[in-house]
């Protein structure tokens, strides 16, 4: 059998080992990833090996040769001029599979039974094998769910936590028959598990997943190397190391010099030619590269250093890594999850601080304190994105330099010139962030539209008349008063998806940001009509008709943040009657309880004035609760049944678009109305999307997200909301409580659970194969239906940003809802406790 090896990797992400070294190079305990896969594929008889290549093809092929010397034949396909993806590179060398074939790729780390995944194969007829494995958090990876034979049902490329259906994943590993191949252009990039497979899924291709036991590791970040080079000391995965071994544990190469002074804790790997001096300290979990030399009084733990480094006496260096000729001079300490690039120089007694990365050939002079990466500043957390944009605590984590990375980050991944949009609140840190965004995208030559101060729902409306190739509003986060949120969305003022996230973040933590000369830096406009032109498209759409011969009265509640302070005078246009709470802005922002203090005395106010309606507009504009004519808050699920309601009574036979875990009285309204409703997963870009694609659509969204009519923009909006209700009510004589009354009951319950980060994959695949799949709903979460009672299910939704498992029952019958929250609760905490009890004796039996 042949095996192509996938060793193009350019390993972005271990930026900056990765700067003249491609991914399959770097080094586990000595020796390069791909030099551990090809043992691997030799260990199972597979030794005619074809390597597929694309960046610095020549370090891989000058240390390789034609394989003879590790015991294999290499053949080599480069990718010249473009990265032809997963799928693509195989696809290059199909002339040389003509029969059985495995795919593996050169920068992960395994040691798998292939044998039996090649045995599972043929035992299955398969045209497709995908090796499968189980990870506590499966995020980072493709989602693949089996029937009990093994035969692929379904699978999602690196879901939202809210996505999730199962912990087992793609580990990249392929056993495939060359027919599989003519499904795929030459010379066109394509990948596996976004083009090949679900093609071959939807056509009832024979698609097997073989689960493999034993050992597997995507290397995919620095943190994931670090722990890669821990397993293999701790003998966690099975490995050939070509050293030798004195005592358990503990590897010293050939012609090394250990002082007799010097102190050694197993599990350490010390190369060749090394040099440790007198009273160095060398504590579990170190590897030491060839030719390296360490100071007397040194001390090093859990330091991965490549070879021809060296270390100077006293330093301190601490769960870090330090790349090729690295020199860290007399007592200079380099801190847990520091990166030190090839050919740099830590000077003397300076200090290198966690989570810090150093380009090649940079050099910290003595005495300097590094906090920051060198050159562009400091360090992200691992994922930049959340559920919504990117949040974080107000001049904390969302610093004017971090937003200046974050600037310069988006307008990378844009062509030069392009024109971005960026909006915001009228909060003064909003006003810093904004600035520093403008600056960052200026850097990389974007040219900047700032809209200033502006309402989110008009912000997005000027996406699509300005000519704009995306937009960028900050403003203090909805629901975190202490957090800033900064919002990125496209042309059309949808927010990006999450590819495009992905890019963002890779731009990001890259640091690899485009630098404009200074005739190319970007400039600043200052559009003076993006107000106007939403004022006309509101009002076009828009028909008030009152009859009575008192004005419709409403009072606005703007809890000291003047967002939408165009809608008085909107109103007022169509001869309503608008009295305005709290319009003046105040830097602090009000708490939660405030806020419930404030809805009081809106319903109070509603009631002396005898008003019709009264409104609170939150979120710079997007949500609003409403109060009807004696004071009592409409929101949450009773809000968006109402919406729908309304909004089908103008529209029937139309469509309405809602998250997944809305409550069923919408399908209720829906059937008054001979109406669909729509179900998406519960963000941003997915309801917008939905919205604008679906023809027919009238509403999209809820109470808590927002309500979006695409008619206008495809963005939430308060304001034209509120205004469509009050269209509504002046065509059909009733008062507010008494389109409540009509509104199907239902009841409606949520709960949080607590559920470990490493055991949501789990849980849900435990749900996923507890019910019979005609119970189950796999939009967002996973759905449990009634087996026989209609409007009745169960939804368990993991938090994206908390270790958090929500569950929402919805039913006609409170009993039920009631008890079946409550099973789903002691389930998942059931659950939760056997997995731990797992979890710590497999760690139990790892240290015996």
């Amino acid at each position: 059998m042949r095996a192509v090896l996938m060793a193009g990797g350019e390993g972005t992400r271990l930026r900056p080992l990765t700067c003249d070294l491609p991914k399959p190079m770097v080094p586990i305990l000595n020796r390069p990833i791909a030099e551990h896969i090809i043992h691997l594929l030799k260990r199972h008889a597979i030794t005619d090996v074809i390597a597929t290549l694309f960046y610095l093809p020549d370090v891989f092929r000058d240390y390789f040769q034609d394989g003879s010397d590790f015991g294999v034949k290499i053949t080599y396909a480069i990718e010249e001029d473009l990265a032809l993806g997963t799928a693509g590179c195989v696809k290059n060398v199909a002339p040389l599979l003509n029969d059985t074939f495995l795919v593996i790729s050169a920068d992960s780390l395994t040691d798998f039974d292939l044998s039996a995944a090649i045995a599972f194969h043929h035992q299955r007829q398969s045209k497709a094998t995908l090796v499968l494995t189980r990870v506590p958090n499966p995020i980072e990876f493709g989602v693949v769910m089996t029937d009990s034979d093994g035969r692929i049902q379904r699978f999602l490329e690196k879901p939202a936590s809210s996505e999730i259906f199962s912990d087992t994943v793609n580990t990249g590993i392929y056993i495939l028959e060359p027919d599989v191949l003519s499904y795929l252009s030459a010379q066109t990039s394509a990948d596996f598990s976004t083009d090949l497979f679900p093609l071959l899924l939807a056509q009832g291709y024979p698609m097997y997943g073989y689960v493999a036991e034993g050992y597997w590791r995507d290397i995919g970040s620095l943190d994931h190397y670090r722990e890669a080079q821990y397993d293999a000391l701790y003998g966690k995965i099975a490995l050939n190391i070509n050293y030798p071994q004195p005592q358990h544990r503990l590897w010293i190469g050939e012609n090394t010099f250990i002082d007799a002074e010097a102190q050694i804790s197993p599990p350490v790997l010390v190369g060749t030619n090394c040099r440790i001096g007198a009273r160095a300290i060398l504590a579990a979990g170190t590897v030491l590269g060839d030719n390296v030399i360490v100071g007397a009084k040194a001390d090093l733990a859990r330091a991965v250093i490549w070879g021809g480094s060296t270390i100077g006496e006293e330093a301190q260096l601490r769960a870090c890594v330090t790349a090729r000729g690295v020199r860290v001079d007399r007592r200079a300490r380099v801190q847990d999850g520091a990166i030190i690039g090839a050919l740099s120089i830590v000077g003397e007694e300076a200090q290198v601080s966690a989570g810090v990365r150093v380009w090649p050939s940079k050099r910290i002079e003595a005495g300097a304190t590094l906090n920051i990466n060198l050159v562009w500043g400091a360090t992200a957390q691992r994922h930049l994105f959340g559920h919504r944009g990117v949040s974080g605590l107000a001049n904390v984590d969302i610093t004017a330099e971090f937003a200046v990375r974050l600037g310069a980050a988006y307008g990378s991944i844009l062509s030069a010139g392009s024109q971005v949009m960026v909006s915001r609140d009228q909060r003064s840190m909003s006003r810093m962030v904004s600035r520093s965004l403008v600056s960052g995208l200026m850097s990389v030559g974007i040219q900047v539209q700032n809209l200033g101060a502006i309402a989110l729902p008009i912000s997005r409306c000027a996406a699509r008349t300005l000519g704009v190739s995306g937009g960028i509003h900050a403003r203090i986060h909805p629901e975190r008063f202490d957090f800033v949120l900064i919002e990125f969305f496209d042309d059309q003022g949808i927010n990006l998806s999450k590819a495009k996230e992905k890019k963002i973040e890779g731009a990001f933590f890259k640091e690899d940001f485009r630098r404009a000369a200074v005739s190319d830096i970007g400039d600043i406009t200052y559009p003076s009509q993006s107000l106007n032109a939403y004022a006309s498209n509101f009002e076009k759409l828009l028909n008030i008709t009152h009859n009575s011969p008192k004005p419709f009265k409403v009072v606005v509640d703007y809890v000291y943040a003047v967002s939408g302070a165009v809608l008085p005078h909107l109103l007022g246009k169509f001869g309503c009657d608008v009295v305005v709470l709290n319009a003046s802005l105040r830097q602090s922002i009000p708490t939660l309880d405030e806020r419930e203090e404030l809805l009081v005395q809106l319903g109070a106010v509603v009631k002396a004035l005898k008003a019709n309606l009264g409104v609170q507009v939150t979120a710079n504009g997007e949500r609003f609760i409403l109060v009807d004519e004696v004071g009592n808050a409409i929101q949450a699920e009773s809000l968006t049944a109402l919406m729908v309601e309304m909004s089908l009574r103008v529209n029937p036979h139309q469509i309405v678009v809602v998250p997944a875990h809305v409550s069923s009285a919408v399908d209720e309204i829906a059937r008054r109305y001979n109406a669909q409703v729509i179900r998406t997963k519960l963000n941003a870009t997915a309801l917008m999307e939905t919205c604008r694609k679906t023809l027919g659509v009238v509403l999209g969204g809820s109470a808590e997200t927002g309500f979006i009519f695409p008619q206008l923009h495809p963005g939430f909006d308060a304001m034209f909301a509120i205004a469509k209700l009050i269209e509504t009510l002046t065509l059909y004589p009733q008062t507010l409580q008494q389109l409540m009354a009509g509104l199907p009951n239902i009841n409606y319950q949520t709960l949080a659970v607590r559920c470990p980060w490493n055991q949501k994959g789990a849980l849900m695949r435990h749900l996923v194969e507890t019910y019979p799949i005609e119970q189950i709903e796999l939009i967002d979460g996973v759905k449990i239906k009634h087996a026989s009672l209609p409007n009745h299910w169960v939804l368990v939704l993991p938090d994206a940003d908390e270790p958090l498992i929500h569950l929402i029952g919805n039913g006609e019958d409170q009993g039920w809802v009631t008890q079946i929250l409550q099973e789903c609760c002691d389930r998942i905490q059931t659950f939760e406790a056997l997995e731990t009890a797992i979890t710590n004796a497999d760690s139990d039996t790892a240290e015996i």
